[in-house]
C-alpha cells in the first residue's frame, strides 16, 4: 500500500493541574494552554461537552487557538445517550448539534456518542438512534464514533449496523470494557486506557512502539493482528483511512508525553 489516511494522537482535555508540571512550560498562563497543547499535539477529545452545552463564541475561540491542521473530536451530550429509548434522542441529538459546534469548521473532528456500561444492544432501538444521526450540520460534513461498554455489544450484527451507516465504532484498551477492534466506518478511533500514573510516557515504550504499529496498519487500510473483533470473519474495506487516537483516563498525569511519543513513532 504506498498511501495512508493521517494518524492523530491526542488527549482529552487541556486542562489539568498536574499538566502543569509534567506537561506544560511552568511560565505558561493558563489561557495559554490551548494554545500550547495545539502546537505539541494533533488531536483533543472534549470532555465538557458530553456536561453542558457551550456557546457559539466559546468554539470559535478553540478554533482561533489552535494550527490548521488540528482536530477536535467532541463528546456528545449525556441526555442523547443516557435514555432507556434511544430512537427518541431526536429533540435532544438535535439541541447539541445547533448549539454552535460547526464553529469549529475545519477543526471538527468525530463526534463520540458515549454509551454506559449498562447499556445494553438492542438492534432495533439501536438502529433507530443511527437513522437520527445526520450527515451534515449547517453544510458541514459530520463523522459519528459510538462507544459502547457493555458485553453484549460483542456480536456481528451490531457491526453491520454501524458498516450500513459509516459509524465508528470505539477501539477501547480498557481493563474491563470489552474491545471491539472492528472497522466499520472511514476512520478509526482508538481510546488507550491502560497507562500508569509511574511511567513516564503513559505506556512503556513497547507498549507505544506496538501500538504505533498497529495505528499505521489502521491508517494504510488494513487490519493489524491481536486485536479482538465482534465479526472476526468480515473483511473491512482496505481504503487508506484517518485514525484517532487519546491517551484516556489511567495514566493520566502522563498522558500529554505519551501522546507526544506515539506521535513521534507514527510520523
Amino acid at each position: 500500500m504506498t498511501k495512508s489516511g493521517k494518524i492523530r494522537v491526542g488527549i482529552g482535555g487541556w486542562t489539568f493541574e498536574p499538566w502543569e508540571c509534567t506537561f506544560y512550560p511552568s511560565d505558561l498562563p493558563k489561557k495559554r494552554q490551548l494554545e500550547f497543547a495545539g502546537k505539541e499535539l494533533r488531536t483533543i477529545e472534549i470532555n465538557g461537552t458530553y456536561y453542558s452545552s457551550q456557546k457559539p463564541e466559546t468554539f470559535a475561540r478553540w478554533a482561533a487557538e489552535v494550527p490548521d491542521d488540528f482536530i477536535f473530536s467532541l463528546k456528545a451530550s449525556r441526555f442523547v445517550t443516557n435514555r432507556k429509548v434511544l430512537a427518541e434522542a431526536g429533540e435532544s441529538m438535535e439541541r447539541f448539534l445547533t448549539q454552535g459546534l460547526t464553529e469549529l469548521g475545519d477543526h471538527l473532528g468525530p463526534i463520540l456518542w458515549q454509551f454506559a456500561p449498562t447499556k445494553k444492544f438492542e438492534p432495533e432501538d439501536f438502529e433507530g438512534f443511527l437513522k437520527l444521526l445526520p450527515e451534515k450540520q449547517d453544510g458541514l460534513k459530520l463523522r459519528h464514533v459510538v462507544e459502547v461498554r457493555n458485553a453484549s455489544f460483542q456480536a456481528p450484527d451490531f457491526i453491520e449496523l454501524l458498516n450500513k451507516y459509516n459509524v465508528a465504532v470505539v477501539l477501547a484498551e480498557h481493563a474491563d470494557y470489552p474491545m471491539i477492534a472492528d472497522v466499520t466506518a472511514d476512520f478509526v478511533y482508538v481510546r488507550l486506557q491502560r497507562g500508569s500514573d509511574d511511567i513516564k510516557t503513559c505506556y512503556p515504550p513497547e507498549g507505544l512502539d506496538l501500538w504505533a504499529e498497529r495505528l499505521k496498519t489502521f491508517a494504510a487500510g488494513g487490519e493489524p493482528e491481536g486485536l479482538e473483533k465482534s465479526a472476526p470473519d468480515r473483511k473491512a474495506d482496505t481504503t487508506p483511512r484517518d485514525v484517532f487516537a487519546f491517551f484516556i483516563t489511567s495514566g493520566k498525569v502522563n498522558a500529554p508525553n505519551g501522546a507526544r511519543e506515539l506521535q513521534k513513532r507514527v510520523s
